[in-house]
């Protein structure tokens, strides 16, 4: 899965409508192939965008789950650990 999509179901206070529009436009880059399409490819690129957030906000309002809400900031801080473990230099 792309690493700029983040996960967006079961958190407090829930996703925003801009964070499921940027999670639409990173898939469709990643499918697409292009951060920038066309222009003869633009309405296409656009029309894709808007049927990923309708799709993903009628998701995320029909999924249920019985675990607690996730903290952001929490997951926020798990990401940074990662990542300063991930890059981390030997040096």
């Amino acid at each position: 899965m792309c690493r700029s999509i983040k996960t967006l179901f079961n958190f407090e206070p829930p996703a925003t409508p801009e964070e499921v529009r940027a999670a639409a436009l990173q898939f469709v880059r990643k499918v697409s192939g292009s951060t920038r399409p066309s222009r003869s490819n633009q309405a296409a690129f656009d029309e894709a965008v808007e049927e990923i957030v309708a799709s993903t906000t009628r998701l995320l309002a029909r999924l249920s789950t019985t675990a607690p809400p996730r903290s952001r900031e929490v997951e926020a801080e798990r990401a940074r650990a990662r990542a300063q473990k991930r890059y981390a230099t030997g040096s």
